[in-house]
């Protein structure tokens, strides 16, 4: 245990943190979430399909059926495609604006954290260390400059719980009220950004609690304001895309539900316990805190704050175990619970003098930076990850390490005082280490990055093909074309291409070659080609010799000149 020689005064940490903690956390989204969106390549496959399918809504002007390079995609609503599509539209066509609307929804997140916990504790200090946690988890933080549907989704839902519960805390008609509608649209944008586990979770909670409170009455007569609400922010689209497109809701409850739920073959099957170790990497750096925290909750659970938030943090969690489908950023609406139970445990802690939890937590952290220096020396040394030339990538590497070294040594020499320090880690991470990928990962994993290089070239091909989604959609976005041929490859497009208007859209490589024929009949024809494996190898030697071929690890790119008709 520190001595209490190491504390600084209650009333003078509560004063410091009450004048420097909101402009604190500002300059801390600035530095680690907003001014490195721009700093790397867009990720496959999740990065490139939400880019392309925002950039074409707005590129089409149809903001009602979501199409992924021309095609119909129904797998997930329309919303969270606005919102995406609206960050383009204000900044352009670039990474910035593609990746905007996560970081907003996170710090939206990280705001709500900072709301509700002062609601709850009355107390600033509790209020800033719950909103730190939150901004610092590992997996809250890294997908805030990660464009995808994931920190949309979470925000409405952690809109709809904390709405929740200011509906439940709330002491006069009309905040009652308020609350309630600010439910029910949270609910509604939920829905049209994921679907119908927006509606289910906020039910999940509210049900238990109010029959624990006894308040199974105030439910009743105010819950059906939040359904209207939320009916009335989904019926006009909902209405639309049945018009639009009738197929829509068939495809979308019951592939996207019921076969990802329960199907034997759902995407991503996973065993049940597969987000316990997942939770645990996903509140890093603060993992070691995670089971007192969950312990101390337990002793409290009958206080109504620590109760809903245990309600709150368990039982989706529950829920998305018993699901055969599984990601780990499905868990995320459960860390805001786990932030602001945390956030309380921290600062009870300081208060007690009882420093040893923090300090195991920096010291887990140390050895997991020791490792990671140790391990990457070793790499390098026998079989280097970095080429010669990458010489800047592999020091922001080592930065990005010795900044979680740092941070968390810290934290474990004074664990009252420097408590916070692991978060300074966490932002060098996400804000350094996708800079610091080798060329071989950026290669595989940002083909937009070698597309952006010769995209004059490419742009001025009649016709495009490529043999790899990932690749297809990073030069349909780079181009702002949705005409990509697919050769050889359907994947998540294999629904799209069922209908008879997309039939030109693939070819095969039994009639690949009568295809370029015709293609280059009509003009030139620009080629991106991944020849990662035997089978993709084999799809690039049946092109045609002659044209030019630009070639970067497992990617290609071939422009092949217009020919004359024989």
């Amino acid at each position: 245990m520190e001595s209490m020689a190491g504390v600084v005064p209650c009333n003078t940490r509560t004063r410091g943190v009450e004048r420097w903690a909101i402009p604190g956390l500002i300059l801390a989204f600035v530095v680690f979430y907003l001014l490195p969106l721009m700093s790397h390549g867009l990720w496959i496959p999740d990065e490139t399909r939400y880019a392309q399918i925002s950039q074409e809504m707005l590129h089409s002007g149809n903001w009602v059926a979501p199409h992924f390079m021309g095609l119909r995609y129904f797998e997930k609503p329309v919303a969270g495609y606005w919102m995406i599509a609206i960050g383009q539209a204000v900044f352009g066509d670039n990474l910035f604006g593609v990746r905007i609307a996560s970081a907003l929804s996170t710090g939206l997140s990280v705001w709500l954290a900072w709301l509700i916990a002062g609601r709850l504790w009355h107390d600033p200090r509790k209020r800033f260390a719950s909103a730190l946690l939150y901004m610092s988890f590992g997996l809250v933080a890294g997908q805030a400059g990660y464009a995808n549907l994931d920190p949309q989704f979470t925000f409405w839902v952690n809109l709809s719980l904390v709405a929740l519960w200011y509906a439940f805390d709330s002491t006069t008609r009309r905040a009652r009220i308020g609350a309630w509608a600010v439910l029910g649209v949270a609910c509604g944008m939920g829905f049209m950004t994921k679907g119908f586990l927006a509606w289910l979770l906020p039910v999940l909670i509210a049900a238990p609690y109010a029959l624990w409170q006894r308040r199974v009455k105030e439910v009743l007569s105010h819950g059906p304001l939040a359904i209207l609400v939320a009916v009335a922010v989904c019926l006009p689209w909902a209405l639309a895309i049945h018009h639009q497109e009738p197929d829509f809701w068939q495809f979308f409850f019951w592939n996207e539900h019921v076969r990802r739920f329960s199907a034997a073959d759902a995407q991503h099957t996973q065993p049940w316990w597969f987000y316990l170790p997942i939770l645990l990497a996903a509140s890093l750096p603060w993992a070691a805190l995670l089971p007192k925290t969950l312990m101390d909750a337990w002793k409290h659970k009958r206080q109504p704050a620590i109760g809903f938030l245990l309600l709150w943090m368990l039982l989706p969690l529950a829920i998305f175990s018993m699901s055969k489908g599984k990601l780990p950023t499905y868990i995320m609406p459960c860390l805001l619970p786990l932030a602001l139970l945390m956030g309380r445990a921290v600062v009870s802690w300081i208060e007690q003098a009882k420093g040893r939890t923090l300090r195991i937590n920096g010291l887990l952290n140390v050895l997991l930076a020791v490792a990671g220096l140790v391990g990457l020396a070793y790499l390098q040394f026998s079989r280097p990850v970095y080429e010669n030339t990458e010489v800047f990538s592999l020091s922001l590497a080592y930065i990005v390490l010795l900044g979680w070294l740092l941070s968390n040594a810290l934290q474990a020499l004074r664990p009252l005082l420097l408590w916070a320090a692991p978060a300074m880690g966490m932002g060098v991470l996400v804000a350094l280490l996708p800079a610091a990928m080798p060329g071989v990962i950026i290669n595989s994993k940002m083909p937009d990055q070698f597309i952006a290089e010769h995209v004059q070239e490419l742009s001025q091909a009649r016709t495009l093909l490529s043999n790899d989604l990932g690749a297809a959609s990073a030069l349909s976005w780079r181009l702002g074309r949705p005409d990509i041929t697919l050769y050889n490859s359907t994947g998540e497009l294999k629904y799209g291409l069922g209908y008879a208007d997309s039939a030109g859209r693939q070819v095969d490589m039994d009639s690949i070659d009568r295809w370029m024929k015709e293609a280059r009949l009509r003009g030139s024809v620009g080629v991106v080609m991944r020849a990662h494996s035997a089978l993709e190898t084999h799809e690039v030697e049946l092109l045609p010799l002659g044209g030019k071929r630009y070639e970067r690890g497992d990617l290609a790119i071939f422009i092949f000149p217009k020919v004359q008709p024989e």
